[in-house]
Order: structure tokens, then C-alpha cells, then sequence
């Protein structure tokens, strides 16, 4: 081990979190229809696979795209040979373009202030390296996506310190939350350097109301620290309130040009809205150009394929396309949405009101047996093990109440749906029923218990009555019942 680095040897990766232990045991046991029915299914994967069979036909009908040509002439020598990491401006502008018509063009984007990045993960590990040093903090609002664990310190030595947010309130963002987070972390000796949101939200499927987007925004401002906004489901949202980027509220308020203009950072990928986690193309976009430039020769180290960059391209020039994919999109993630809540309501289970991502933040903190993190993981492992299906604890999220979990309900089919809401319910009511089995053998064992000290009192008063009706008239002794009747009569009303 000696000869490995610290790096290679530490456990700092976040790899043994409840949430990627999950996978691992779903990997272990897979459902699937035909071959393992009584495997377990993947609640755990934000994954979006409602419209793969969109993308598809596209491809069929766009050969030159799918088979590297232009204009019916091959380019492979082109594409293959070595390219810029500065990425094609082609896919650069599309992506731009793309990017504004999420957002219903309220806010533009420049293509030069774009940098590509080999998806999410890679984009927001290289704002660490931009942005704070080894040691250096960012706030994180609680509860947040568990890989933020292993993208954003584990290779950087960032620290991340959680701005707590609660049930009370819906989990909103509140000033005095952030300020608590900012003195823990001056109190840890920590320097500050920004904060991080995912809007909407990963775990809890909401966006940030524009409020909350101008507290935090007035907050960097006070403090001169960065904001990062996670922004790569922004193209999920399926009902109101409808998506508000954070680039739309700086302008809104007139901050373009401005300091705190360059030290706000958006992160976006195709993984979510297009279902393309594959192919692994993420991207940051900052109005600092000193940021831009060092992102980008950083990104030498997870570029995105020349091969998919033209395909990428190709289909986000088009717009019909696009637009009718969207609008598809939002339809079928809106159903399979209601489908999984009205499903758990009639279990009895609530979840948080939400319009978008790829999942729900379910609230189970009646099924617990104590209000603990302990209590928490015995029931995530229930479900597991013996419901068959895996979700991502709260604890998991850094949630501060017990109880709370992540279910994904984007990368399955309509009928995977309702056998997972099946299991669920099926286990809910075996839940009720243990509970109310218990419930009754206590009651039984109550009141076996009162007829037996009932039938010992009555016992002890006979005998003290046979004492004192030896010395009365015998004329007393029929209004006492023999404690053979007595017992007959407690036996039938028990």
C-alpha cells in the first residue's frame, strides 16, 4: 500500500453511501419482466427513458448525422483525427440555443462563455478547481444530490458545509439557514468561496421561487463569493411553477456587467432533458472570462467525442424536433409523476408537492419505528431486501429528518410503475396489519390479565364472605354466583 497514493487509498470517494450501495445490490438482482420478475427494481437512477423512443426515429430519419456524413459524403477522417478542446462552435451555438429555448428565451447565451465538459459530473468538479482551493468551502442546501459527495470533494478537497433546510417550509432556502451555514464554517476555520444549488431541485423535484434565487444572489453579493447553479434538469419541468434560471433574475435586476455578473456559474447537460447520459456531454457557463479560460484547458481531461458533438449538433438545429420533444417530454414525465404519487397516496404514503426532475421526495416517516437515522436505514433495507425495490435514503441526501426518501420514476416503463406501487402498498399493509396484530395481542393479554386479577378479587371476597355468612343467616349466600359461573360468564364476553 505504500507504494499507492494517499488518493488511491483514502475513503473519501462517497462510493459507500447508502446511495451507491443501493445500486450495488440492484445490480446484484435486477428486475426485469420476463427473465427475473421477482428482481429488484431501480428507483434509485435519475434517468430519463419516457422518450428514447423519440430520439430513435430522429436518427433513422437523419442518416447523415448517425453515419458521420455531410451531405451525403462521409467526414470520419475529419471526425476521427484530433480536435480542439475549445469544442466544435457549431455544437457550442446549438447547445446556447438550446439552452435559451428552455428558458423561453428569456435570457440568452453566449457560445463563447460556453465550455464543454464530459457531462455534470465533470463540469462541476472543474468550478471546484476553478473556484476554491484544497480546504476551501462551498454551502450546499440540504437535501442534495449524494454525488455532489464525490464530485466536488474528492478530488479537489473542497469541503462542503450544509445549509440546512426543513420540512416545515417545504425545504425552502431561508436566510438565517445560510447565515447558520456560513458561521459553522468560519467556526470549522473554513474560507467560504460560494455556494452551490441545483435548480430545480435534485432530490426534491422543485424549482426555486425567484425569492429564494434573490436571497441568495444578495448573499453572494454581501459576502463576494461565488453561486453555482446545477441547472440540468431545467428542461423537466412538467407543471407550475414554471422554471426561473437564476441568468434571468440577474438581468431582471440589472446585474449584467457587474461583479456579482461574473460570479455566477450555471451548469447544464443533455443527460436529463434529451435522456442522454451516455453520452456524456455537460457544459459550464460563466460570464467571467477567466473562469472560461481556465475551464477550458481543463477540460482537456474529459472532452466530449468529435463523433458526438456532430450528432448532438445536427439534431439541436432541429427546431421542430426539438420543440415536439420537449413538449412530449413534459406530457409523459407530468403522468408517470401523478401515476407514482396517486399511487402511494392510496398506500398512505404522502409525497412532497413537486413540478419537475425525474423523482419524488417521498415522506415515510410514519413507517418508522423511532424517529432516527437508524429507524431510517432498517427500513431502506426492508425495502430492499423484501419489497424487492431501491430508493435513496434521506440520510443519504444529508436530509436532517429521518424519514424522507428519493424514488425515481422516469426510467421505467408504465407497467414496471405499477408493480413497484404494488410492492409498496403490499408492504404498507403489512405494516398496518403487524401493527394492529400487536395492537390486538396487547389488548387480549390486557384484559386476560384484568379477568384474572378480577376472578383472584372475587376469590378473596368469597372466601372473606364464607367467613362472615357462617356467622349470619344462611338466607345471604344466594346473591353471591359460584366462581364457576362467575369464570363461564368472563370467558363468553372475553
Amino acid at each position: 500500500m505504500g507504494l499507492l497514493s494517499r488518493k488511491a487509498t483514502c475513503n473519501t470517494h462517497g462510493q459507500d453511501s447508502s446511495y451507491f450501495l443501493g445500486w450495488q445490490e440492484y445490480e446484484k438482482n435486477p428486475y426485469n419482466e420476463v427473465n427475473n420478475p421477482n428482481g429488484i427494481i431501480q428507483m434509485g437512477l435519475a434517468e430519463n427513458q419516457l422518450c428514447l423512443d423519440l430520439l430513435e426515429p430522429w436518427l433513422m430519419k437523419n442518416p447523415d448525422a448517425l453515419g458521420l456524413k455531410r451531405d451525403g459524403i462521409s467526414i470520419f477522417k475529419e471526425l476521427a483525427l484530433f480536435q480542439d478542446y475549445n469544442g466544435f462552435p457549431a455544437f457550442k451555438r446549438a447547445l446556447a440555443d438550446f439552452m435559451g429555448e428552455i428558458r423561453g428565451n428569456k435570457v440568452s447565451f453566449d457560445p463563447n462563455h460556453v465550455v464543454l465538459t464530459a457531462g455534470a459530473t465533470s463540469a462541476n468538479e472543474t468550478l471546484m478547481f476553478c473556484l476554491a482551493d484544497q480546504g476551501d468551502a462551498f454551502l450546499l442546501p440540504t437535501p442534495y444530490y449524494p454525488g455532489f459527495d464525490r464530485d466536488l470533494r474528492w478530488r479537489t478537497g473542497v469541503e462542503i458545509v450544509p445549509i440546512h433546510c426543513t420540512s416545515s417550509n417545504g425545504f425552502k432556502v431561508t436566510l438565517p439557514a445560510i447565515e447558520q451555514a456560513y458561521r459553522q464554517a468560519q467556526k470549522r476555520k473554513l474560507r467560504v468561496k460560494g455556494v452551490l444549488i441545483t435548480n430545480p431541485s435534485n432530490p426534491l423535484g422543485t424549482t426555486m421561487a425567484r425569492d429564494e434565487l434573490d436571497l441568495l444572489i444578495n448573499f453572494i453579493e454581501d459576502r463576494q463569493i461565488h453561486l453555482i447553479s446545477d441547472e440540468i434538469y431545467s428542461g423537466t419541468v412538467f407543471t407550475s411553477p414554471s422554471f426561473v434560471s437564476v441568468m434571468e433574475v440577474l438581468k431582471d435586476r440589472n446585474l449584467d456587467q457587474t461583479q456579482v455578473w461574473e460570479r455566477v456559474h450555471i451548469v447544464y447537460s443533455l443527460s436529463k432533458d434529451l435522456g442522454l447520459p451516455g453520452f456524456r456531454v455537460g457544459a459550464i457557463y460563466s460570464n467571467d472570462p477567466v473562469v472560461v479560460s481556465a475551464a477550458t484547458k481543463m477540460s482537456s481531461f474529459g472532452l466530449v467525442s468529435s463523433q458526438t458533438q456532430y450528432l448532438l449538433s445536427a439534431m439541436l438545429l432541429d427546431k421542430k424536433f426539438t420543440k415536439e420533444y420537449m413538449s412530449e417530454n413534459h406530457k409523459r414525465l407530468q403522468k408517470q409523476q401523478k401515476d407514482l404519487v396517486s399511487g402511494l397516496e392510496k398506500a398512505g404514503i404522502r409525497c412532497l408537492d413537486s413540478n419537475a426532475g425525474l423523482f419524488c421526495w417521498v415522506d415515510m416517516r410514519h413507517l418508522l419505528k423511532s424517529n432516527t437515522f437508524e429507524a431510517e436505514m432498517e427500513l431502506w433495507q426492508k425495502i430492499i431486501y423484501h419489497v424487492k425495490i431501491n430508493i435513496s435514503p434521506g440520510s443519504s441526501c444529508h436530509c436532517i429528518e429521518p424519514g424522507w426518501f428519493r424514488v425515481c420514476f422516469a426510467n421505467m416503463s408504465e407497467s414496471t410503475l405499477k408493480l413497484a406501487i404494488q410492492r409498496l402498498k403490499s408492504f404498507v399493509s403489512s405494516i398496518g396489519m403487524k401493527s394492529q396484530s400487536h395492537q390486538e395481542l396487547k389488548s387480549l393479554r390486557r384484559k386476560a390479565r384484568n379477568n384474572w386479577v378480577f376472578r383472584l378479587s372475587l376469590q378473596s371476597f368469597y372466601d372473606r364472605e364464607q367467613d362472615t355468612t357462617t356467622k349470619v343467616s344462611f338466607s345471604y349466600r344466594p346473591h353471591f354466583m359460584s366462581l364457576s359461573n362467575i369464570a363461564a360468564t368472563l370467558d363468553a364476553a372475553a
